[in-house]
């Protein structure tokens, strides 16, 4: 059945999977060509996704990078939990190191209703 609303037709269709097919295959850019490959990350450039957590003041994460990772990780189906809980999650999650260790770290009686009341005791009300 042909639609009107394509864009392409078959053969085109066809061409580029072939084109891609390599790609597909490998999970590399697989052309000859530099140029036509993105860009790589360069040093200097922001964490945009799953980066390392941003140092604050004094070696400590700043509170800002704190939130950020635990809105990453943690949803409001978590929530109450106690941080002996919420620290099995983050660690499935794959949160940093870091973080796991500051949660874990909470008075164990505790129990956090929402993210925000868990980032206000994680960063000291910072």
């Amino acid at each position: 059945m042909q639609r009107g609303s394509d864009r392409l037709n078959v053969h085109r269709d066809d061409q580029m999977k072939h084109e891609l097919q390599g790609l597909l295959r490998s999970g590399h850019p697989t052309r000859t060509e530099e140029w036509t490959d993105p860009e790589p990350p360069a040093e200097d450039d922001p964490e945009v996704y799953r980066g390392a957590m941003v140092a604050g003041t004094g070696g400590r994460p700043a509170p800002e990078s704190v939130r950020l990772e635990l809105y990453r990780s943690l949803t409001r189906h978590d929530f109450p939990a106690a941080p002996r809980e919420l620290a099995g999650v983050l660690r499935r999650k794959n949160a940093p190191e870091t973080l796991v260790e500051r949660v874990s770290r909470l008075p164990r009686s505790a129990r956090y209703g929402s993210l925000l009341a868990l980032a206000e005791a994680v960063t000291g009300g910072e």
